[in-house]
């Protein structure tokens, strides 16, 4: 498994792999999100999106 880093990926329905704030990759990409380590990731207005890591903690 690799080690988590800022601008790391993880798409709708995969378990986060490290708590901070997310942003969607794309279309709306001015979404973000606070998702915890363990979480699913979120889909966004019932769409599966790939979220790119912008802050962790």
């Amino acid at each position: 498994m690799m080690k988590p880093r800022i601008g790391m990926t993880a798409r709708t329905g995969e378990k986060c792999p490290k708590s901070g704030v997310w942003k969607v990759v794309g279309t709306f990409e001015t979404v973000t999100q606070s998702v915890s380590r363990g979480n699913k990731m979120p889909p966004h207005e019932g769409r599966h999106v790939n979220w790119r890591l912008i802050i962790m903690f």
